[in-house]
């Protein structure tokens, strides 16, 4: 299926991956957030993507961002990408605020076996499924591995946050709330609860994160509602939980939804985007997402359209390599030279190896090592991407023994060795195969040949 999955490139810091978002640093007041097509539920992440699902998320979450200014500031700049924003950078305060308006849903089911009291807040005896509070409640809970009810005594006395900001979020949270229920009560949608995240920027509180999607809000159909509050259907994530409870497994969830789940669930949240937002998604599905954001990112300046890593046995090769990047850096790609050895820490090139096999953009690899060349052979026999060697050489002795093992390999390990440090870097540039990079080079070529031609005359004429 298109769909994204984790976000990967070595050109920017991945500063945290969540359930559904990746976090990547930008610079010290700005960072990316991507929106995966990650589906999560019980504080599980399943095995499975959901089409469209992050550009969903994505806009409707910006779409409430410029609708709540008003109420509280937030974390938005601008989009970048259908899955990516670009945000200011805040100190989160680790508490979800979550907002009630009926009992249902975790609460529903705490209460059915006896629960009576929700993260501080006393609820009485009697009250019914789907039952609509006389007004909201807030049950916060904290961010940790899996979430936890939290009392705002204990907020404070835990120091999640002061009691000042804490009173704070909580009048903001129900402000937010109620702006979100009459705005959708005009769509025909009933806003049942949701979430809302904070942090600080200059010592205020700004939103953060998301606000009233599928995946951090219940929806229902106020017509439904009015019909049969019980059997209500959730236009909302709700749906999949529902599924897993109904279809566990001796006792356990399932980690894969069925095919039928997915498209339904796709198709849910394509209409409650619709409904909220008034418009329909704004990109051409039928292109590889990959791609898309690859041009995106390249075009709005956050990528190089490739990159080229210099990986070093040795930090005695940095002279070396210094040479092979000063070719490098004339053609304006991403470079960046790292120190690994195969024999003495080869933990370390697994993780190098995903990162730049999943990269959304080209890439190649120049391998750098004296002796015998373990580290080209290692990085070629698991990277998809090209693999170059050009090893250093201290006298003839040291070539005859470090060319023998990087021009020999095992099969299956394609590693090509170059031995000029100036053509090395062009292997790799080549590699990349971008149209900028190819014209570049085709009048390179042409100025080779009109050089030679002239040369050619000169000496003819003399």
């Amino acid at each position: 299926m298109n769909c994204l999955g984790n976000f990967y490139t070595p050109q920017l810091e991945i500063i945290h991956r969540g359930k559904v978002r990746d976090s990547i640093r930008v610079d010290e007041k700005t960072r990316m957030i991507v929106v995966s097509d990650r589906i999560s539920s019980f504080d599980n992440v399943l095995n499975n993507f959901v089409p469209q699902k992050g550009a969903v998320l994505t806009g409707i979450t910006n779409f409430w961002f410029e609708k709540t200014r008003k109420i509280v500031d937030n974390h938005f700049i601008k989009m970048v990408d259908s899955n990516i924003s670009l945000v200011k950078e805040a100190e989160p305060i680790r508490v979800e605020m979550i907002v009630r308006g009926y009992l249902t849903g975790s609460m529903w089911r705490g209460y059915e076996n006896g629960q009576r009291e929700f993260s501080g807040v006393e609820v009485g005896d009697g009250l019914q499924q789907n039952g609509k509070f006389k007004k909201p409640i807030l049950t916060p809970t904290t961010k940790e591995e899996s979430d936890r009810e939290i009392s705002p005594a204990d907020i404070v006395k835990e120091g999640w946050t002061t009691k000042e900001i804490y009173e704070k979020m909580a009048k903001i949270s129900f402000q937010l709330f109620d702006f979100g229920s009459k705005y959708l009560a005009e769509k025909g949608i009933i806003l049942v609860d949701t979430k809302y995240e904070f942090g600080i920027i200059d010592g205020e509180i700004i939103l953060i994160d998301e606000i009233h999607t599928p995946d951090s809000s219940r929806f229902w159909s106020a017509i439904d509602y009015q019909k049969n509050p019980l059997k209500v259907d959730s236009i909302d994530k709700e749906y999949v939980r529902q599924w897993l409870l109904e279809n566990k497994e001796n006792g356990e969830f399932k980690n894969v939804l069925a095919t039928e789940v997915i498209e339904e669930t796709n198709r849910r949240y394509l209409d409650i985007y619709e409904k909220i937002t008034g418009g329909k998604l704004n990109y051409d599905f039928s292109e590889n997402i990959y791609d898309r954001i690859k041009r995106n990112l390249t075009k709005a300046g956050y990528l190089k359209e490739g990159y080229v890593i210099i990986i070093m046995g040795s930090s005695a090769d940095l002279e070396h390599c210094k040479k092979i990047r000063n070719v490098l850096d004339k053609y304006d790609v991403y470079t960046d030279m790292r120190v690994t050895s195969a024999h003495k820490n080869g933990e370390r090139i697994p993780p190098m190896i995903e990162e730049y096999n999943k990269s959304i953009e080209p890439g190649a690899v120049i391998a750098v090592a004296g002796r015998s060349n373990g580290l080209g052979g290692a990085l070629a026999a698991n990277l998809a991407i090209p693999v170059f060697n050009c090893p250093p050489f201290k006298d003839k002795v040291d070539m005859m023994v470090n060319i023998n093992s990087s021009l020999i390999m095992p099969s299956k390990t394609p590693a090509a060795s170059v031995i000029d440090i100036s053509s090395a870097a062009l292997c790799a540039l080549r590699s990349l195969n971008t149209p900028r990079l190819k014209a570049v080079f085709r009048n390179e070529i042409a100025e080779i040949k009109t050089g030679l031609i002239e040369a050619d005359k000169e000496i003819r004429n003399r």
